[in-house]
């Protein structure tokens, strides 16, 4: 529930100031050095091929890569730049990360290239020095490792985590670089001290995208309840031209913060929410619902909800294909999305349900029945403790967590719910929650696809400073991005 995640500036205001890349090789299709003619070569040929050859060479490989050597055992298979982790190229997944409900053709090589090029990508984004220090410091874990001590892979349930990733929670431990508030007597620190310490820390977690323009507004508060702080970032060059019919407009995706419902905000989530605009090339709608425990459930639900048919409401404003919304949240933001997905799908509301969710290690069910809540639920970021905790914040009353709109897995029939795209990552207490709901929504017939990203920890979305982390933390924007378009109706540019 709680994620390492972005942030630049104090949450007080509803309007907020918004490694070097692994050498690539040639692309199928792409001129390659060969064998030299016989004879003296034409005037301009030989500098026409000396281009294309260094142009080859900038070029990332479209070819099947070796599984990584460190890293866990995902038992995942990558077939192109940016390939879903355990992706085919006809759609499929393996049985390590779930299944998917149709294929996809894939085509629009030049886009994924540019995607899961870090040396590109580069361009577009400001790494602040602590994090450019922190993230330089990350991509080489062993010495890390054996200065900390702590040389032996950590493994559990089969599974072996990240050392990039290990790296980082011993660094945690250590000196708490991350501003997780962990302290050295083992005392949680109040709560005012874990808003700060996560602000602090998300400074740190993520590289902030400077090709996205970020404003703030506010939202009308529903039935009496105060405004809600929304932030609404689009990617530049999509979503403009307002009023000209001939321009073709982006979905939108509203996103819900995760933190457990008791600390995060927009700026936790900011760099997250610029990833995630800039990747999916939909506008996304980032939502301050109120906290608990001085606003408990169902405060965070209905502001949500309101927040959600605000957007569906001013699509003209916004600049966004009218009816083409979805909705995604991290961790207690995958349990709010699973809920307004639930919430609106049966017509009973005016607000038309979403045409995609995104879960992305959802906290789905209260009751907390989970056996990784018990393998996992220690020593990886997000411990049992801390999940009680925030239960016991944002639902006070017991007789609360069975209720669907706080335990969606609870819900029962889950018929006619948007498909879904659930994320899990193996070292998370959360992780059966994501798997056991992506199960649900399969059997009652709802398209679904499923990714668990066996070596990773609860909050990897925004994890940016660690290499692997934000690889894959790109993937999944890029996949909902993919998800929305496809459920809408649209165009899918696919990978080749």
């Amino acid at each position: 529930m709680v994620a390492m995640e972005p942030s630049s500036a104090s949450s007080e205001t509803p309007e907020r100031k918004g490694g070097k890349a692994s050498p690539g090789t040639t692309t199928p299709g792409t001129a390659t050095p060969g064998k030299a003619a016989p004879g003296k070569a034409a005037p301009g040929r030989a500098s026409r091929a000396k281009g294309t050859r260094a142009r080859a060479a900038r070029v990332p490989s479209t070819r099947k890569r070796a599984a990584p050597k460190q890293g866990g055992d995902r038992g995942e298979e990558a077939t192109g730049p940016g390939a879903p982790t355990g992706s085919r190229a006809d759609g499929s997944h393996d049985e390590s990360t779930g299944s998917v409900t149709g294929g996809v053709r894939y085509r629009g090589r030049g886009r994924n290239l540019a995607l899961y090029s870090r040396a590109f990508q580069r361009n577009f984004e400001h790494w602040p020095l602590a994090t450019r220090g922190v993230a330089a410091l990350l991509r080489h874990p062993e010495p890390v490792l054996a200065l900390l001590g702590a040389r032996e892979p950590v493994e559990r349930d089969g599974r072996v985590l990240n050392r990039n990733t290990q790296a980082m929670l011993e660094l945690v431990r250590r000196f708490d670089v991350a501003g997780q508030g962990q302290s050295v007597d083992g005392e949680t620190p109040d709560l005012p001290t874990r808003r700060r310490q996560l602000r602090l820390g998300a400074r740190i977690a993520m590289p902030t995208r400077t090709d996205v323009h970020v404003s703030g507004r506010v939202v009308p508060g529903g039935g009496g309840s105060p405004p809600i702080p929304v932030r609404v970032y689009r990617q530049f060059g999509t979503g403009v031209g307002i009023g000209d019919p001939g321009r073709e407009r982006p979905p939108a995706i509203v996103y819900f913060h995760g933190g457990g419902w008791v600390v995060g905000d927009l700026d936790t989530h900011d760099g997250t929410c610029r990833l995630l605009a800039a990747a999916s090339r939909c506008l996304v709608v980032s939502v301050d619902y109120r906290l608990a425990p001085e606003h408990p459930f169902p405060a965070a639900v209905d502001d949500c909800l309101t927040a959600y048919a605000w957007v569906h409401a001013n699509s003209e404003e916004l600049g966004f294909a009218p009816g083409q919304v979805g909705v995604m949240g991290d961790s207690a933001g995958g349990n709010l999305a699973a809920v307004v997905a639930q919430q609106t799908r049966d017509g009973s509301t005016a607000v038309p349900p979403p045409v995609a969710q995104g879960l992305v290690y959802p906290a789905v069910d209260a009751m907390l029945s989970g056996e990784s809540l018990l393998s996992m639920g220690d020593g990886f970021s997000l411990t049992l403790p801390d999940i009680e905790r925030f239960r016991g914040e944002y639902l006070p009353d017991p007789a609360d967590w069975e209720d669907p709109r706080a335990s969606p897995l609870l819900a029962g029939d889950l018929a006619g719910v948007a498909p879904a795209l659930v994320v899990t990552a193996g070292f998370d207490p959360l992780r059966d929650d994501g798997a056991r709901y992506a199960e649900a929504l399969r059997r009652d017939g709802v398209a679904v696809e499923y990714r668990c990203y066996q070596d990773q920890i609860h909050g990897f979305l925004g994890m940016g400073i660690l290499p692997d982390s934000l690889g894959l933390a790109t993937e999944v924007c890029d996949a909902m991005g993919r998800l929305v378009r496809r459920s809408a109706g649209r165009d899918v540019p696919a990978r080749d």
